[in-house]
């Protein structure tokens, strides 16, 4: 049975697609353990001597010393349990506060018709370009006449004032949403709150997504602002803790400071697994409606 022509060329058309998916395959796989290489490494680190962190007595698997993370958590020095609380403390409370006021500002833009409202939308995207060094000096001196140094307040506040990013990302979502959605339950007796709450708001769910993680994350992480306005020992976030091991005249317990990067990663990684179903579709539909 001979092949014709047009089969040939179906065959070798087939025959390309199974190599180009399966060098795909294979590429993101690669860039998969590329990826996960430096967190096996924290893990490993994390459980292990300082002799097997240093390169001594170096090994690829850990030895698994668990007791790593009891003595993290029993060092009086550093306090480590309290520093994740006062973090957990201000990444919430700052994550609220964007979630709310970024949510109403949001609203406000795209669906209250008002005069000059692109105007206000245009100055509210200018603060992008403001670097935060640039407001530094003037945030510090105004939180220290208020007596807020060595307080959560310079650290949770200025989230409840919005971030321009993220207005601007929910108020695109809230203009790829039918207007007749809106008319239809103000013909109901819903006012914009209810609006907001009951009917928009549900179907925003993956921006707000990408909203609680990216601020959550952001404030988690953040070691420059506790730098500057945590002086209490008692105060310091994790992220202060962490750079509490190291020395600068050697001596640093690597074993300790490996064990509370591992436990300082958890909860960003929890945080993900949950939502990450939210997180990914918000980075799809933002990627398609531009």
């Amino acid at each position: 049975m001979t092949t014709t022509a047009p089969q040939l060329g179906k065959q070798r058309k087939k025959a390309r697609g199974v190599l180009g998916n399966t060098g795909l395959y294979v590429s993101v796989g690669v860039a998969a353990l590329l990826f996960l290489v430096p967190f096996y490494l924290i893990f490993r680190n994390a459980l292990s001597t300082d002799p097997e962190i240093t390169g001594e007595n170096w090994k690829l698997f850990p030895s698994f010393q668990w007791s790593n993370i009891s003595e993290l958590f029993d060092d009086p020095t550093v306090e480590f349990g309290r520093s994740m609380v006062n973090s957990l403390v201000v990444a919430v409370s700052t994550t609220l506060g964007t979630l709310l006021v970024c949510s109403l500002a949001g609203y406000g833009l795209a669906r209250i018709p008002y005069k000059h409202a692109n105007k206000v939308f245009y100055a509210v995207l200018a603060t992008l370009m403001v670097p935060q060094v640039v407001r530094l000096v003037p945030e510090y001196l105004g939180f220290s006449r208020l007596g807020m140094v060595n307080t959560y307040w310079p650290l949770i506040l200025p989230a409840w004032f919005g971030s321009a990013f993220n207005i601007f990302l929910l108020r695109q979502f809230f203009t790829t949403i039918p207007v007749e959605m809106d008319e239809s339950a103000k013909l109901d007796g819903a006012g914009p709150m209810r609006i907001l709450w009951d009917i928009l708001v549900p179907q925003i769910k993956p921006a707000l997504a990408v909203v609680m993680i990216g601020s959550f994350t952001f404030n988690w992480n953040d070691f420059f602002r506790p730098l500057i306005y945590i002086n209490a020992p008692a105060l310091r976030t994790s992220a202060l803790a962490l750079a509490s091991f190291q020395s600068v005249y050697g001596g640093t317990p690597y074993h300790l400071l490996m064990a509370a990067s591992l436990v300082t990663m958890l909860p960003l990684l929890l945080l993900f697994f949950f939502l990450q179903r939210y997180f990914i579709q918000g980075i799809v539909i933002t990627g398609v409606k531009g």
